[in-house]
């Protein structure tokens, strides 16, 4: 491994944690203007997930409903009662994408899928860079707001559901995620801006409980507005 990616990891409580780390538990709100865009407004304003950390599966408990659970994995997505009773289900989801502009409305199973896959990634970082498979390439280091952050370039593999293939990820000093760029496929590829704040440690690990994405401009420089995506988590808890 890299020094930079042995930082990283360190920061983030270190590989051995992450590899007996099972599940990850989290609660808050994700909110934003794509949402009501895609006529899904407050379809996760209570979010309660459960991630599988060594393999792609979350549940969102209550999701559309107190007694159902909405169910991720990258080859299907489904709405389930307590008792596994299937309400709705799409199986190879990605493609139920393949033909939406960038007003077309999602139905609740496309909400799913993209929360279900983002949230997997970005609570299972920087584990998630260690997966086979993925390739990481030191760039150069980027200026943002007077200080200097180091980047990785990420090429993922097509067994990872994630935005897109080709990802940088932006890391301080000390090594904690500041800010993730993609261009997410099934929103038509447009660019953005993720930003990671406010870390907090759970059972060893350290996540950012505050992300907020924007646009980028052709330099890569991030605009302020409008914020596309917010993530609040409030409770976080590692098995």
């Amino acid at each position: 491994m890299s020094d930079l990616l042995n930082l990283v990891l360190e920061a983030h409580g270190g590989l051995p944690r992450w590899r007996e780390a099972r599940t990850i538990r989290a609660k808050g709100s994700l909110g934003g203007l794509l949402w009501p865009m895609r006529g899904q407004e407050g379809i996760f304003a209570e979010a309660d997930m459960t991630v599988d950390v060594q393999r792609q599966h979350l549940v969102y408990e209550g999701f559309t409903g107190p007694e159902l659970r909405g169910v991720f994995t990258p080859g299907r997505v489904a709405i389930e009662k307590r008792d596994g009773e299937v309400v709705a289900e799409r199986t190879a989801p990605r493609e139920s994408f393949a033909d939406h502009g960038p007003d077309t409305p999602w139905d609740e199973l496309h909400a799913l899928y993209f929360a279900g896959y983002a949230m997997w990634n970005y609570l299972t970082a920087p584990y998630l860079l260690t997966r086979p498979g993925v390739v990481l390439t030191e760039a150069e280091p980027w200026q943002e707001d007077g200080t200097t952050w180091r980047r990785f370039h990420a090429a993922f593999p097509e067994d990872i559901a994630t935005h897109n293939t080709e990802q940088v990820f932006y890391y301080d000093s000390e090594g904690l995620l500041r800010r993730q760029d993609y261009a997410p496929d099934v929103l038509g590829s447009p660019s953005a801006a993720h930003f990671a704040e406010q870390h907090v440690t759970a059972s060893g690990l350290v996540f950012p409980t505050h992300r907020y994405i924007v646009p980028t401009q052709e330099d890569g420089r991030a605009l302020r507005e409008p914020v596309l995506i917010s993530i609040d988590l409030t409770e976080i808890s590692v098995d």
